[in-house]
């Protein structure tokens, strides 16, 4: 006669070799997995990579250095008053200038002479002054690199280093300006322009600091003004886009 079979107890042992032969499949493809796998950070860098994402451009308000220097920038170059460029070429000042296409496309001339007779550089400062955090990626790059490309034709140099347009910025127009050819981007740590009947009080410069000007109106008397501040102060004017490159 057959012997019976405990039906309970059969189906038990069965679900039990059922539940350790999937929690051993489970442990085997968990670790393929994470061998497989980059590291945290690697993983995200080389996602980031292969999606054509740069990595984002320090922002630079203010230069961390110990030598006695401050930095001169002058923005758009719509007034092109000889007065400011013989300021410029006779004490020699190693000025960042962020200029916009638009603004030289009448009279290269004058920023040409700046840069083959004295320090100057010319920097990004993009093709129309919008505020690039108001466009998506493909608006900043193309405002970014086409000012970049400009220049290049223009001048034979090609800008390492971003202002955007009223000081605004998003993380998109970091990583734009690297994909467009720059090193930073660049604010400041004080504007002394005279828009004005009355100019902006100077502070004492200190070691670092980066002065905002314009090529307004007011762009000589503004530019004689943060030069005697910055000698006052024991500092001279030195070149933004060296300074940035130590970096």
């Amino acid at each position: 006669m057959d012997t019976p079979v405990d039906r309970g107890q059969y189906g038990t042992m069965s679900r039990s070799k059922l539940c350790c032969a999937l929690r051993d499949a489970l442990v085997v493809l968990v670790s393929v997995t994470l061998i497989g796998a980059p590291a945290g950070p690697a993983h995200a860098s080389a996602s980031r990579s292969s999606a054509g994402w740069p990595e984002p451009v320090p922002v630079v308000s203010r230069v961390q250095t110990t030598d006695p220097v401050v930095f001169v920038t002058i923005d758009d170059g719509w007034n092109h008053d000889p007065a400011a460029a013989k300021l410029l070429l006779d004490r020699r000042v190693p000025a960042s200038l962020f200029l916009l296409p638009g603004a030289y496309s009448y009279d290269d001339a004058y920023f040409r002479n700046l840069l083959n007779h004295g320090p100057v550089r010319v920097e990004n400062h993009s093709v129309n002054h919008p505020d690039l955090s108001a466009l998506d990626a493909a608006g900043q790059r193309a405002e970014i690199c086409g000012a970049r490309d400009q220049h290049l034709a223009k001048f034979g140099d090609s800008p390492r280093l971003l202002r955007p347009p009223y000081g605004t910025y998003s993380e998109t127009t970091r990583t734009a300006a690297r994909a467009c050819g720059a090193e930073a981007l660049v604010t400041w740590t004080y504007d002394l322009t005279t828009w004005g009947s009355d100019p902006v009080p100077v502070p004492r410069l200190k070691t670092g600091d980066i002065i905002l000007l314009h090529f307004n109106g007011t762009v000589t008397d503004d530019l004689r003004r943060v030069l005697d501040a910055a000698a006052a102060a024991g500092l001279k004017p030195a070149p933004l886009r060296e300074y940035i490159d130590r970096w």
